[in-house]
């Protein structure tokens, strides 16, 4: 099943024979409350559709507020667009969560309703559970929430500090004369990202409030699907939160609509039961289809069709742009607000090559800026990572909230994780591996193009070389403490780093380290209540350090055994400033030369 587009979805809506609606809830709700028959009861076979969506994160407009530019790619405005054309009578309109954070959508907590809100309830969703980062900001941000939602907000596993359910568990809606039940939970890891804000509330296990629901109801529904803000696997390896389990739990679910990780899942079938999920930042929409036969009294679920819409494909919708146009202008305005200023020149150095970002090759104010930030946050004992793009740097002068993004290109959260000094030394060593290895008469660093220049983290903390001359494996050198002790095997730091990294790299078995070889995740998505580590910049720009900073370096690195002549290296960065050598570019932005300069490339160029 491929990702289907704007043409692909209208000539599926002619293949099936269905009709298109406006996107507005009201056109929507009273064809649900009529609850009309469709012709197809005569043969004594219907369908219903349901479009489903999540992970939507704040994305109403299609613009990125934190870069300050266009993201064509999804948003709420373009997904009114698909949505009016793929729905019909028979259709249920769902989300499964992480609706109202990111994206500086937090900027609206205070408004009576949220943008992303105003969206779901013009478009007329039928169901919506809550998803984890719902709970970053509080449980009356989160009761406001619920409360302001027009369709059935589901959540069946949490209890608020005065015991009473955040939602209720299910829901059964009749439509065209069939019964579909729904239930919604969420993960149960909110207890460990924002157990502050839940502070006396309960959070149950979400598979056995599933059983129990699916028992309680059990010959009420025709269709039974579940809406969870889960993932597909199980996290931090503990059961029962991941639909995996789910699927296998309650076998008795059609279809169950997953969330949380971002991955697309266009379909896969778990135990008899169809799962899907979709990217975030409303860049698909998944698309089912339900044929039913009559069973009885009631109907079963004799076929089963699924596809996601790649939202990408679609204008944003007139209607609901003009809806939204006065939010769209002060999140902008927001994004352009000044938080601070930078003094003394820029975060970034002149490279001496322009293909190779100097922050490669040494120790940056720009990097540790943002292990300083890290550190700060999470008080770690070390902090890693990387560029993630070549050219980002900020100049002297005001800086914006959207310039976050010119030092953090990425949404990334913060995590930390407990590794010992063998364990920390092996993932450093995996990092230096993007160094190509330096032979006598290189004048230039050479890189592995394999690599992308973002999977080179970069470490605070400690002190340390890396010998590019060395063959991989073998290249860190001289690991000590800011004081001067030898890093240990057996020593225990706590490292803060990336959610990609963390979740891509060093807690999945043979990436970095091997089964019997794990380090252990401490915490996740710390400080989410304000945001991810774009957000702490400006937090601690604006807040820790009285809204100026200077381009302030603690050399922690540095490079060795690039032994060449330094007169010689001078010579060919003036050539290759001249034009008259160069270093291959590679022009996806992401890797960096293999190439070197020699002193033979020299040599030729004086004779």
């Amino acid at each position: 099943m491929k990702t289907i587009t704007r043409r692909e979805a209208l000539e599926l809506m002619v293949a099936t024979g269905a009709s298109v609606s406006v996107f507005g809830g009201c056109t929507h709700k009273n064809v649900a409350q009529q609850g009309q028959v469709s012709s197809e009861a005569a043969d004594e076979t219907r369908r219903i559709r349901i479009l489903a969506t999540s992970d939507t994160h704040g994305m109403f407009m299609p613009w990125d507020y934190a870069l300050d530019e266009e993201h064509p790619t999804g948003s709420m405005a373009q997904l009114a667009a698909a949505v009016g054309e793929l729905r019909d009578q028979d259709t249920l309109l769902v989300d499964a969560g992480d609706t109202i954070q990111d994206n500086m959508a937090d900027i609206f907590h205070a408004d009576a309703v949220h943008p992303m809100i105003v969206c779901m309830n013009e478009l007329g969703y039928d169901v919506g559970v809550t998803g984890n980062h719902e709970y970053n900001f509080g449980m009356d941000v989160l009761r406001k929430t619920v409360a302001s939602f027009q369709g059935k907000v589901l959540t069946g596993n949490v209890w608020d500090e005065n015991g009473k359910p955040v939602a209720d568990g299910y829901t059964i809606i009749t439509k065209s004369g069939i019964r579909v039940g729904f239930i919604g939970m969420v993960t149960p890891q909110i207890q460990r990202w924002d157990a502050i804000n839940l502070k006396g509330c309960t959070v149950t296990d979400p598979v056995e409030e599933t059983r129990k629901i699916i028992d309680q109801i059990a010959g009420e529904t025709d269709v039974l699907i579940g809406v969870m803000h889960m993932g597909l696997e199980n996290e931090y390896r503990l059961k029962n939160t991941g639909v995996r389990d789910l699927a296998n739990a309650c076998p008795e679910l059609d279809l169950v609509v997953a969330a949380h990780t971002h991955v697309l899942n266009k379909g896969e079938e778990i135990n008899g039961v169809l799962v899907v999920e979709n990217k975030h930042h409303a860049q698909t929409l998944s698309l089912v289809d339900l044929t039913l036969k009559r069973d009885g009294d009631g109907w079963r679920v004799a076929e089963r069709s699924s596809s996601p819409v790649d939202i990408g494909t679609y204008k944003p919708d007139p209607r609901m742009a003009e809806v939204l146009a006065p939010f769209d202008e002060r999140a902008k305005a927001y994004a352009h607000e000044v938080v601070g200023v930078l003094e003394g020149g820029p975060l970034a150095p002149e490279p001496e090559i322009s293909t190779i970002p100097q922050a490669m090759l040494e120790d940056t104010a720009l990097i540790d800026l943002i292990q300083r930030v890290q550190l700060h946050y999470s008080q770690a004992d070390i902090s890693s990572t990387a560029l993630f793009t070549a050219d980002s740097n900020i100049e002297p002068g005001p800086i914006r909230r959207c310039d976050a993004s010119l030092i953090y290109k990425h949404t990334n959260t913060l995590h930390t994780i407990r590794m010992t000094g063998a364990q920390l030394r092996k993932y450093m060593e995996t990092s230096a591996n993007i160094y190509r290895q330096y032979q006598p008469g290189d004048l230039t660093i050479g890189f592995d193009s394999k690599i992308p220049l973002y999977s080179y983290d970069m470490f605070e903390g400690v002190n340390y070389k890396v010998n590019v001359a060395a063959e991989p494996g073998k290249r860190i050198e001289d690991l000590t403490l800011p004081d001067g002790t030898p890093v240990a095997d057996d020593d225990v730091f706590v490292v803060a780093t990336n959610n990609y990294r963390a979740t891509t790299n060093l807690l999945v078995p043979g990436a970095v380290f091997e089964e019997s070889d794990m380090p252990e995740l401490v915490e996740a998505d710390i400080a989410g209540s304000i945001g991810g580590i774009r957000d702490l910049i400006i937090d601690y720009i604006a807040n820790v350090c009285g809204g100026t900073i200077q381009p302030t370096v603690s050399p922690s690195w540095s490079i060795v055994g690039n032994d060449w002549d330094p007169q010689m290296h001078q010579k060919a960065v003036e050539l290759v400033a001249e034009g008259k050598l160069s270093v291959e570019n590679i022009e996806d932005g992401k890797r960096l030369p293999p190439t070197v300069i020699t002193e033979d490339d020299v040599r030729k160029q004086l004779a």
